[in-house]
């Protein structure tokens, strides 16, 4: 028995180590992920610079209400000489605490790359990706735009049942 929760330890911590936590996730270290934020107020641009050219690589215009990780792993890269790092990102909803870095780009090692974070012009306001909050979601044909025959001479119950 000692041997099966010794199996469900380790294949939990597999599981967790390549997950993001902007508190540190499983094992913390110097230089983990790293979160930028985008909100109405300061709606948020990150570009990566290859300082050896001073030629942009990587931008995301950090849409408003999410967060933007990003994720180095040194000598994890395709090319020795030009991109010897990985880098893994994704974009989650603002306050996602833990969660897989499933994007991954081969980048310039720490000393020929440079992050810039610019601000667009606010306020920005989140696009409504949740149609469920919005107050004619569950209106009849008739009642909405799409228009329908009204129902017909239907018996209205009232809250007392007559």
């Amino acid at each position: 028995m000692p041997a099966r929760i010794l199996q469900l330890i380790t294949a939990a911590t597999l599981l967790l180590v390549g997950c993001y936590n902007p508190r540190g996730a499983f094992y913390p270290y110097v230089g983990q992920a790293v979160t930028y934020w985008s909100t109405e107020s300061k709606p948020t641009t990150i570009t990566i610079i290859d300082t050896r050219t001073m030629e942009p690589f990587f931008t995301v215009e950090i849409p408003v209400g999410k967060q933007l990780v990003l994720d180095f792993k040194n000598g994890d890269g395709d090319d020795t000489a030009l991109t010897p790092d990985l880098m893994r990102y994704e974009v989650f909803d603002v306050g996602t605490t833990t969660g897989t870095l499933r994007n991954a780009l081969t980048v310039p090692d720490r000393f020929s790359r440079r992050i810039d974070v610019t601000y667009r012009p606010a306020p920005e306001y989140a696009q409504a990706a949740d149609k469920k909050d919005r107050v004619d979601i569950d209106k009849a044909d008739w009642w909405s735009s799409k228009g329908g025959p009204k129902p017909g001479n239907a018996a209205i119950i009232m809250h007392d049942g007559k």
